[in-house]
């Protein structure tokens, strides 16, 4: 893989002469508590520094600066275990571990991943890209620790885990699983929730800050044992008073009953910039080893100290490169519109003819581009949250109502949902349609986000109606084709990043014959049939055969289930090779395809069939051509399978 280029000049950068000595996050434990505020400051000037020249995820990173310094400053990591969920908020933490000299490598090819990464750095215990799963994984670090230490002869382990978590993520229920597990546990675990959205607690202030670092305490704590103790000595009845008016008490101080109410000891809320309030309660959390699990309630700014950022709607979650200065990102020329874009306008066109036509999304609606339909239909366009699996099923539900959802997903996100796939929607045959994006491979977000599994796992589905459109206008068709199946769920992928361009948008898409697909060049020698966007680089390598005298079909198959039996028999039959060609993992097309041919007996005989898709590996992230190029899929490769076919 490339080596990433770095900027060629240093010249510019903010000075940061308290970050220059910082290599590890042990120099920061001999620093004061004013030194630490001004790291925290170059810290943040470094970050937007940094993604100014690699674009990323910059709002929740500037917002977590404060909290990044005082965790590391008071935990003893990397022996303590630090898990950040999501992984948008990384960014300060990379550059205090070791990793500030290829900090503007993020995202590149042959660079730092854009989320945390276990093969990455030891202060990275566990890899994220997903939401809501820091609190699991830090509960089982936590049980194993115990467990390693009950062990006969086994030296004591006393490490900590603290997994950060925000706002947004809280909403998926697998948080909330692990929280309700982690008090049942009582095992030793520190939850640092991030609330950048003022969604939950009410504006804190000094006497918030005094109340959480007084119950933090270990005096408190000792008390609240004590106290304890004694109520055991009641009868039961008793004993349940005056707990519960002990919790109650706590919650009506600090807004913590609910997760009191999980078995965690709440603390908050506090103000997550303010270094004089986090630094003694994370101190007094660290000594708290008897307290059972704890959630500390941060109160965070989305983009702070960046004033672009603070005036951003969106905070500048994730941008582009831009100016520091002006805040001002770096535009790409004008060109064709994105396949979302596409996909958005197409779902548009069909509710305005059918009002039973809805869509769901699961907290991305500008990047499904469901922010467009909610425009044109605001009552019938639903954000449920980072909550694929409710999505699922709540779409299941109203479908049986007679409405037509679509719910728009990520393809890597609704692996997260797959039973209710399977359970909610394929058994009970339930006309939910699936708007898959992301589909295949998506450049800078890497392996966690690229959509690679997605035929194979809906594929082999009963009943699923799968389409895969080679171009923006079959999109436009393939989303007018599953919004008229009525009896059954259906899927349509479709890639990221701009369209080709190349091909005239209909206004209004025309739906496609179920499981018919489309020969689009005819030849006699070999047939290269392809599912999806990869068409194009099937046209070029006929091209290329052709100038060496091999005639080749190119055949588009649209429909990876049901599979058009007939042209695929007959493509079989006329050719002495035939090449599936997907952007997608092993176990999708070509095997639904050569399941066919070997029940029809096609295989037996002389054809050589050959399937091109993903390698069998996980594919770094890197620029969406050399991504392609890794995997083997160009007009080239096609080409070098096709004359070792022909040998």
């Amino acid at each position: 893989m490339n080596a990433p280029v770095l900027p060629a000049s240093t010249a510019t950068r903010p000075a940061t002469p308290l970050l220059d000595r910082v290599r590890v996050p042990a120099d920061l434990r001999n620093f004061s508590a004013e030194q630490l505020r001004q790291l925290a400051d170059e810290l943040r000037a470094e970050t937007i520094d940094a993604v100014s020249t690699t674009g990323g995820h910059l709002g929740a990173s500037l917002g977590v600066v404060e909290l990044t310094v005082a965790i590391h400053a008071i935990f003893d990591t990397p022996t303590d275990r630090l898990i950040w969920d999501v992984g948008h908020q990384c960014y300060p933490h990379k550059i205090l571990t070791g990793r500030r000299e290829r900090i503007r490598t993020l995202r590149m090819g042959g660079g730092l991943s854009g989320f945390t990464r276990r093969a990455e750095s030891e202060y990275d215990p566990f890899g994220a890209a997903h939401s809501s799963t820091s609190i699991s994984a830090g509960l089982g670090m936590a049980v194993a620790r115990d467990l390693k230490s009950a062990i006969p002869g086994a030296p004591r382990d006393d490490r900590h885990v603290v997994a950060v978590i925000g706002d947004g993520a809280m909403s998926a229920g697998m948080a909330y699983e692990a929280m309700n597990n982690a008090g049942h546990l009582r095992s030793r675990l520190v939850v640092v929730l991030n609330d950048n959205d003022m969604s939950i607690a009410p504006p804190v202030g000094a006497m918030s800050a005094y109340l959480s670092r007084l119950l933090s305490s270990q005096r408190f704590l000792s008390l609240r044992e004590l106290a304890a103790k004694m109520a055991r000595r009641f009868p039961k009845t008793l004993e349940r008073t005056a707990r519960r008016a002990e919790e109650y008490a706590r919650g009506i101080l600090t807004g913590g009953t609910l997760f009191e109410e999980l078995g965690f000891y709440y603390v908050g809320p506090i103000d997550g910039h303010n270094l004089d309030h986090l630094l003694p309660i994370l101190r007094n959390v660290r000594e708290a080893d008897d307290a059972g699990p704890i959630l500390l309630h941060v109160i965070t700014q989305k983009g702070r100290g960046y004033a672009p950022a603070e005036a951003s709607a969106d905070k500048l979650h994730a941008v582009s490169k831009f100016n520091v200065l002006t805040g001002e990102q770096a535009k790409a020329p004008p060109g064709p519109p994105t396949y979302t874009r596409v996909f958005a306008d197409a779902l548009i066109a069909e509710a305005d003819a059918d009002p039973t036509i809805v869509a769901v999304t699961a907290a991305m609606p500008s990047g499904t581009g469901l922010d467009r339909f909610a425009r044109a239909h605001p009552t019938r366009c639903f954000d449920v949250g980072i909550a694929e699996q409710h999505a699922v099923t709540f779409a299941a539900g109203m479908a049986t109502e007679g409405l037509k959802p679509f719910v728009a997903i990520y393809s890597t996100f609704l692996q997260r949902a797959y039973d209710q796939v399977v359970h909610d929607v394929a058994i009970q045959s339930l006309p939910v349609r699936f708007a898959i994006d992301r589909a295949g491979l998506v450049g800078n977000d890497g392996a966690t986000h690229a959509g690679s599994f997605d035929i194979a796992y809906l594929g082999c589905l009963p009943g699923m109606v799968l389409m895969a459109p080679a171009d923006e206008a079959e999109l436009v068709h393939a989303i007018a084709t599953v919004a008229g199946i009525g009896d059954r769920p259906s899927a349509v992928r479709f890639p990221r990043g701009d369209s080709t361009g190349l091909v005239e948008l209909p206004k209004r898409g025309v739906a496609v014959p179920i499981g018919q697909g489309r020969v689009v060049r005819e030849g006699t020698r070999v047939a290269l049939l392809s599912l999806g966007p990869r068409l194009a680089d099937a046209l070029k390598a006929a091209e290329l055969l052709a100038g060496e005298g091999i005639s080749v079909t190119v055949a588009d198959a649209r429909f990876a289930k049901p599979l058009d039996t007939a042209l695929l028999e007959r493509l079989a039959r006329a050719h002495e090779v035939l090449v599936t060609i997907e952007e997608g993992s092993g176990g999708g097309f070509a095997a639904l395809a050569m399941q066919h041919l070997a029940w029809k007996g096609l295989l037996d005989g002389r054809l050589k069939i050959r399937p091109m898709t993903l390698p069998d590996v996980f594919i770094d992230h890197d620029a969406p051509a050399r991504q392609i190029v890794a995997a083997k899929l160009t007009a080239r490769d096609i080409v070098a399978t096709v004359k070792a076919a022909l040998g």
